[in-house]
């Protein structure tokens, strides 16, 4: 790989790292410095919300609208990073033939059998002692279907997070056009804790760095294999075609508003870890919850994620670690990101939450589930 793997706090050469990958032929998006989410909109696109499809900028060089603005242009690439050298990079899957799977490691509680391989029953009789994360999940997949585990393969591009997670790079050299899962339903996961990024999202490049730390690229190929047949088959399985239906209102990921849940943002925080970093890592995830939402127009529960990442943020502003403006600002970013047209009903939203989650001060180090 022409870009180093090294573990460092700084930025290695960003826009090294943006051509690099757009030399590959996978349209790049920069992301916000030390963040893995887009920087903001224009000021216009802010004061005017509109879909993607319909906005200016893309024909005149800006960036806005994430992973919609994503280009192979080199020029555009150096124009881009000469405003700010600090931004990241991101891949906009769908039009790079890319299908990643996302391997979460989360210390969470884990859900009952039916719930770990959607659509697999596991029997009573399987063993699952030692069973904690989507390592596992997608390891006892493979087993299943006498396949060998993507995590362990050395043929394709793996990249490790900082979160402990694994990104496993696949080409979808047959162009199914799959589409991303957000991990808002079982049913639109690979597995528990294994989402994809296909069509409609973008996955973090290999050697950014946030404040969480490094994408580091692992040992074996630097570039991605094509996508087994096998896991091809159980996207489809799993619902990942572009073509699926969609879901109707009522069920789960529906957008339905979802109440508060201040012990899953307080558990957030805990399992984040204390001080400065833990609060970003808690705003970081959050934030990625709702911009993921734009890799699904219907049946992501949009106004839910939302509700929960304005709560949350709002414990962070009242325990000091934001202040009340960034936090509406970051929040208003990431809403116009996955639902541009619905401003004025995400404002809302988020100054409800925001209220609520004041009340409730989330001390990253001294909260408890």
């Amino acid at each position: 790989m022409a870009v180093g793997s090294d573990r460092t706090e700084r930025q290695p050469d960003a826009l090294a790292v943006a051509r690099w990958c757009a030399a590959q032929g996978w349209p790049v998006h920069p992301l916000a410095p030390g963040r893995k989410t887009p920087p903001a909109n224009c000021q216009p696109c802010q004061e005017s919300p509109h879909s993607p499809t319909d906005c200016p900028c893309h024909r005149v060089g800006r960036w806005c609208h994430g992973f919609h603005a994503a280009t192979t242009d080199q020029d555009l690439l150096g124009a881009w990073w000469r405003v700010n050298p600090g931004f990241g990079t991101g891949v906009a899957c769908g039009p790079a033939g890319l299908v990643v799977i996302d391997v979460d490691s989360h210390a969470t509680e884990v859900p009952a059998r039916d719930r770990l391989l959607p659509g697999i029953p596991i029997h009573d009789g399987v063993n699952l002692d030692g069973l904690e994360n989507g390592y596992h999940t997608l390891a006892l997949l493979a087993a299943l279907r006498q396949a060998p585990d993507p995590s362990q393969d050395t043929g394709t591009l793996r990249v490790r997070t900082p979160s402990g997670g694994l990104h496993i790079w696949y080409r979808d050299e047959a162009r199914h056009r799959f589409t991303c899962s957000t991990g808002s339903s079982p049913g639109r996961a690979l597995a528990w804790q294994v989402d994809v990024r296909a069509h409609g999202g973008y996955i973090v490049a290999p050697s950014t760095v946030t404040t969480g730390g490094s994408y580091t690229p692992l040992a074996g190929a630097t570039v991605p294999a094509p996508l087994p047949q096998w896991l091809a088959e159980e996207l489809i399985r799993t619902g990942h075609l572009k073509d699926r239906p969609n879901q109707q209102p009522g069920t789960p990921g529906s957008g339905t508003l979802q109440p508060s849940v201040p012990d899953r943002a307080r558990q957030a925080v805990v399992a984040a870890g204390g001080g400065k970093r833990g609060a970003e890592k808690v705003l970081d995830t959050v934030l990625q919850d709702v911009t993921d939402c734009a890799t699904v127009p219907e049946g992501a529960g949009f106004t839910g994620k939302l509700n929960r990442a304005a709560f949350t943020v709002g414990g962070l502003v009242s325990a000091g670690h934001l202040t009340h403006a960034v936090a509406e600002q970051l929040l208003a970013d990431a809403a116009r990101t996955a639902r541009p047209s619905q401003d004025r009903q995400s404002s809302a939203v988020i100054r409800s939450g925001l209220a609520a989650g004041a009340r409730q001060p989330l001390h990253i180090g001294k909260a408890r589930g």
